[in-house]
C-alpha cells in the first residue's frame, strides 16, 4: 500500500479495542506500511526503549485467540507462532520514526489522523447521550408532577362528590 491513499475505512477495520485502549496489530501496521511483520517487529525489538507499555504490548494467549475468534480473517496456522505486538496511537507514531522511511511516516500520519477522527465522534456521541439522558430526567421531572396534578384533582373532586349540601344562605322570597 505504499505511496496510496489508504481509505480511512480501511484503517478503522485494522483498530481494535484491547485492555481498555484502541491499538493495532503488527501485521496490520507491516501491511500498512509496505514491509513484513518480522521486519517491523526487529526494528521494534532494536527500539524497545522507545516502546514504554502504554506504547505497545503483546497479546497475551487468551487475547489472541479471543481476537482470531472475533476476527475472520486471523485464521490459525495462516501467521505468526509468535503472540503479536499491538500498538496504541502514541506507538504508531514512534513506529514511523523507528522505520525511518518517507511513507512510514505518511501512512502514520493518515493513521493518527483516523485515531483523532474515531475520538471526535466518540466525544460527539457522548454529547448527544449526555443530551438525550437530560432529556428523559426532564420527561420524568414532567410525569411525576403530571402525576401529582391528577392526585389534586382526584381529592378536589372526591371532596366535592363526598360533600354535604349546602345550607342556602340569603333572602328567599316567598313562593319559591
Amino acid at each position: 500500500m505504499e505511496n496510496q491513499i489508504i481509505p480511512d475505512e480501511v484503517i478503522m477495520t485494522k483498530i481494535f479495542y484491547i485492555r481498555g485502549q484502541k491499538v493495532m496489530l503488527d501485521k496490520d501496521l507491516a501491511e500498512l506500511y509496505g514491509t513484513e511483520t518480522k521486519k517491523l517487529k526487529q526494528q521494534v525489538n532494536r527500539n524497545l526503549n522507545r516502546f514504554p507499555s502504554h506504547y505497545m504490548f503483546e497479546l497475551t494467549k487468551e487475547e489472541n485467540e479471543l481476537l482470531r475468534s472475533q476476527n475472520a480473517t486471523l485464521k490459525k496456522g495462516e501467521h505468526s507462532k509468535y503472540l503479536p505486538f499491538v500498538f496504541t496511537e502514541h506507538g504508531i507514531l514512534m513506529l514511523s520514526n523507528v522505520l525511518k522511511s518517507e511513507s512510514a511516516v505518511q501512512v502514520s500520519i493518515r493513521i493518527i489522523d483516523v485515531f483523532v477522527r474515531l475520538r471526535e465522534v466518540y466525544a460527539e456521541q457522548t454529547e448527544v447521550w449526555l443530551a438525550i439522558e437530560k432529556i428523559k430526567s426532564k420527561l420524568d421531572n414532567q410525569d411525576k408532577n403530571m402525576e401529582i396534578v391528577f392526585r389534586y384533582l382526584d381529592e378536589l373532586i372526591d371532596k366535592k362528590e363526598n360533600q354535604p349540601p349546602r345550607k342556602t344562605i340569603g333572602f328567599k322570597p316567598d313562593g319559591f
